[in-house]
């Protein structure tokens, strides 16, 4: 469990606060808009009201305390950024900042965001990718380079073997696990027999992912 301080409770910021309190995770939200924090106490540790560019504000929270701080502030940049800049001069941990335009992640970058989130570009490249071929089911990526797909299984490799297919060798890419019937399968071996009701995990570099499952 991580203490975190999340600021910005618009529908980016309110979806993260949701997901923090289902992990079980102990959450401090902060949002100028008394409606909006209101809405949000039956979901989080603490809330309060406050203006996240007012440095006495910010002290008062005891930045330093937290695990992670996200500034999820969405269409107002100048207190996105200098909310970023504030929490690390506080001696924040961890700064994590909402991003709307690539401009915007590389001045919060070099303002203090330790890592920066990109919700609608992240989002776009992951729907491009899931709903642009039939036998993608999901996508997670890792890096610049490398990822993990949830795919169908060919039908040219329907009833072979993880080892007579043997996509580590050909692609470098390794097949982390088998789903079946919406439950996972992490011992996978060169004897375990593909069918048309499984999909499988599979982890490699991109360019690798694409050539072998034609994306």
């Amino acid at each position: 469990m991580k203490s975190i301080l999340l600021i910005g409770l618009g529908r980016f910021g309110r979806h993260i606060a949701i997901q923090l309190n289902q992990l079980g995770h102990q959450v401090m939200a902060v949002d100028h808009d008394e409606e909006r924090v209101n809405d949000i106490m039956g979901v989080v540790t603490n809330a309060q009201i406050g203006d996240s560019t007012n440095e006495a504000f910010l002290s008062s929270l005891g930045v330093k305390n937290f695990d992670v701080c996200i500034v999820a502030i969405a269409n107002d940049f100048q207190s996105s950024l200098e909310t970023t800049s504030l929490l690390k001069e506080l001696g924040a941990k961890m700064v994590v900042s909402r991003a709307e335009r690539d401009g915007q992640a590389k001045l919060l970058l070099r303002n203090g965001a330790d890592e920066v989130v990109y919700p609608e570009k992240q989002v776009a490249k992951w729907a491009a990718i899931r709903y642009s071929a039939d036998h993608i089911l999901d996508y997670i990526e890792l890096d610049e380079t490398h990822s993990i797909f949830e795919v169908a299984v060919p039908e040219e490799w329907v009833g072979k073997t993880v080892g007579q297919i043997d996509i580590r060798k050909k692609y470098n890419v390794n097949i982390m696990a088998v789903k079946q019937n919406e439950k996972m399968n992490m011992e996978v071996t060169p004897n375990t027999v593909l069918t048309n009701d499984k999909t499988l995990l599979v982890l490699g570099e991109y360019k690798a992912l694409q050539k072998c499952f034609r994306i």
